[in-house]
């Protein structure tokens, strides 16, 4: 071989056989962005076709069992006896023997007042009736004194040995300390009276009860100043508690005076607490107040309840139901449905309700029969069923929808 041929054999480049992957890896490379891909498109449809959630409440059936409802209203748990217990005198409080929910009788002692200056005053009072008594002792003996003198001078005098001017002014003096004995004695009333309204202003430093009851609130504390009046620019209380009887609690509501007419003393009425919403409690009609308010153009009516329950406090809001249980109304009288106002959806003159079924939802006219506090009453949906409150404001008859 000539060395010009050997020298481009040593130039030569030798190929070998290109690398052989394995099968699964093509496979997976090739798939593996298509699978990502899929993916992405179901996240996108599945969060496209999700049924949008709702809030919903359930339809429910209140008023008298077979009994006509004439009237709603709505009004709040009053006592007619309650009272601020304050001090009939302006003083330093210096003790406070209540808290809230603590149940007081008539005469308990709930508070006490700073007494050193009325004491001392008593204390005063005390030692000028003493004075006057001991003045009162000493005027008697100088009065007996002065009887015997008077008699002995007229002993005299019969006789011949003194004159009748001495005589006479023995009888003057004598008058003259049966004068200042009487005043005297006057000025002990006068001072025993003294001492008696000095009692009566150490006795106002204490604070009682006016009657049996529930302590509801604790005005005032140890070291706080407390009037009968509002004084010291805010800074004086003019109450040390306010205590309620609570067998005196009753219902006030205002009605229209245009509906007054369906009220009549003793007629039926079913109160519902806003606490407790379903308990019905029975309750009647006391009396309507007679008077009118100008600026409401409402009248108050009283409403006694039929039997007092401790869960009733005072001012709970109540919503009544007033009755109508003649005869002709027993049996044709429809239950009373309420749903949140958030239910009722307007179109136009019409009102209607999303009620939700199973999956879906089925809009539903209904009619607005009246309204109870944030509730509405309703004819054309029956209890138990659930009504949307809050949904997305594209929802329509049939919509796919999920309860949140």
């Amino acid at each position: 071989m000539s060395p010009d041929r050997h020298s481009l054999e040593e130039l030569r480049i030798e190929r070998k056989d290109p690398p052989r992957g394995s099968p699964w890896r093509i496979a997976l490379a090739l798939t593996l962005p298509a699978v990502l891909l899929l993916a992405t498109a179901g996240f996108f449809w599945l969060k496209a076709a999700r049924a949008p959630e709702v809030h919903v409440a359930l339809v429910r059936e209140a008023g008298p069992g077979g009994a006509a409802t004439v009237l709603n209203a709505s009004g709040y748990v009053t006592p007619r006896l309650r009272a601020t217990v304050s001090s009939k005198i302006t003083g330093k409080v210096t003790e406070v023997l209540i808290e809230e929910g603590k149940s007081v009788k008539e005469g308990q002692i709930v508070g006490r007042l700073d007494d050193s200056n009325v004491r001392r005053d008593l204390n005063l009072a005390e030692a000028q009736l003493d004075s006057a008594k001991r003045a009162l002792a000493e005027t008697e003996a100088r009065l007996k004194l002065a009887n015997i003198t008077l008699q002995r001078m007229k002993t005299l005098a019969e006789e011949g040995v003194e004159s009748q001017s001495t005589l006479d002014s023995a009888r003057a003096d004598a008058d003259a300390l049966v004068a200042h004995l009487a005043q005297q004695r006057e000025d002990i009333v006068v001072a025993q009276q003294n001492v008696a309204v000095k009692q009566q202003n150490v006795e106002d430093t204490i604070i009682r009860a006016p009657f049996s009851g529930m302590v509801t609130t604790k005005d005032a504390q140890p070291g706080e100043m407390i009037s009968p009046v509002s004084a010291g620019g805010g800074f004086t209380r003019t109450g040390i508690c306010t205590v309620v009887d609570m067998k005196s609690q009753e219902i006030q509501v205002d009605v229209s005076e245009s509906y007054i007419a369906r009220v009549t003393p003793g007629q039926r009425v079913e109160a519902t607490l806003d606490a407790y919403p379903d308990w019905h409690i029975p309750a009647h009609v006391i009396l309507a107040v007679p008077t009118a308010d100008r600026q409401k153009a409402t009248v108050q009516v009283r409403i006694g309840f039929d039997h007092l329950d401790p869960r009733i406090l005072p001012d709970m809001g109540v919503k009544v139901a007033f009755l109508d249980t003649s005869a002709k109304h027993t049996v044709e009288a429809p239950p009373r449905l309420l749903v949140p106002k958030a239910a009722v959806r307007h179109e136009g003159d019409a009102d209607y309700v999303y009620v939700f079924q199973q999956d879906h939802v089925e809009r539903r006219a209904v009619k607005v029969a009246g309204t109870e506090g944030q509730e509405l009453v309703l004819t054309g949906v029956s209890p138990g069923e659930r009504v949307v409150i809050d949904g997305p404001p594209n929802l329509a008859d049939g919509s796919r929808v999920s309860v949140r």
